[in-house]
């Protein structure tokens, strides 16, 4: 079970990404519309500062479920999720009835900045949080 979970959590972050790539394909009311029109733009402004944090944690995971969650792969799934967010705008640069924005990609980097201070925090300096958890899938061989 334990090995299941740890497979699991490794292949989420790329599945991630493909979701990420097919809902930037589609127009952003594609998906949910909100009846007030402001509400609606407020909450998809927002989500730019979660969608890349929410990447970067689900590598520090993967990382974590395979023993290899370091300062330098945490850094480096940062700076993976950081140019992801930036290939994602370039995309929608291309895609009808989107756009992108410098704006955007400093929300999203400003995401994945607070997430991957998060875990310098949590998980290197005071060693808590889910992704020790996830690490202790670890301990135990299956």
């Amino acid at each position: 079970m334990k090995k299941l979970l740890r497979i699991i959590i490794i292949v989420l972050p790329f599945l991630y990404m493909a979701a990420v790539w097919i809902m930037s394909s589609l127009p952003d009311n594609a998906v949910v519309e909100l009846p007030d029109r402001d509400t609606d733009r407020f909450i998809k402004e927002a989500l730019h500062l979660v969608e890349f944090a929410i990447l970067y944690m689900l590598f520090a995971a993967a990382l974590a479920a395979s023993g290899k969650l370091s300062p330098r792969f945490s850094l480096f799934a940062a700076v993976v999720a950081a140019l992801y967010g930036m290939t994602d705008e370039i995309h929608q640069s291309f895609v009808p009835y989107r756009n992108a924005s410098w704006i955007d990609l400093l929300k999203d980097w400003i995401g994945v900045a607070a997430a991957y201070f998060h875990v310098q925090y949590h998980y290197f300096k005071h060693n808590r949080g889910f992704l020790t958890k996830i690490r202790k899938l670890n301990d135990e061989k299956v």
